[in-house]
């Protein structure tokens, strides 16, 4: 990744309570202290969690990467990006990102009866999904869970205090009749 790229400006994020953080769609977070929120379609996110310095960092990301479209701002709605912008955070908090225990979610296929068993092609869900973890492989990050790919969407919740994911998949409906 380039080094002379800036970050792009982020949008405040919202909050549940006072402590929780909601990521929406190409956001990210990096900090201590709290809880992040998110839900995932065929979106990833991308859990940091470093447990001696109790700092953490997530991502929800929309597409692996821009293709060969590269933009002179660091964009989080795209995986590689995201995780660059969480790797520079961090590593101002005095963080090495290989020292971080990784974890992903998401990767959903939100619409079954149109998905890739009838193209031969793989959903969006899955391309983020194994983008995600070739991501954290090629960083040296070791992947110490995953919850990826099925159909439906996921609520997930991680406590940046002690690096605990809670997921709750919701199944996709499919055709109705």
């Amino acid at each position: 990744m380039n080094q002379d790229l800036q970050p792009a400006p982020r949008r405040p994020q919202r909050t549940v309570r006072a402590r929780d953080v909601i990521l929406q769609p190409g956001d990210y977070f990096v900090g201590n202290g709290t809880r992040v929120r998110t839900l995932l379609g065929s979106c990833v996110s991308i859990t940091l969690w470093h447990p001696r310095h109790r700092v953490g960092a997530m991502s929800h990301f929309v597409l692996a990467d821009r293709g060969a479209a590269s933009g002179e701002v660091l964009d989080a709605r795209y995986g590689d990006e995201a995780l660059e912008l969480m790797r520079a955070q961090l590593a101002a908090l005095g963080v090495v990102v290989e020292d971080c225990e990784g974890k992903l979610f998401g990767g959903g296929d939100m619409f079954p009866e149109h998905s890739a068993r009838m193209t031969g092609l793989p959903t969006v869900g899955r391309r983020n999904g194994e983008a995600a973890l070739a991501m954290l492989e090629a960083h040296g990050v070791q992947v110490r869970s995953k919850h990826l790919y099925g159909n439906g969407h996921r609520n997930i919740i991680f406590d940046v205090n002690n690096g605990h994911v809670w997921v709750r998949q919701v199944k996709s409906a499919g055709p109705s009749r």
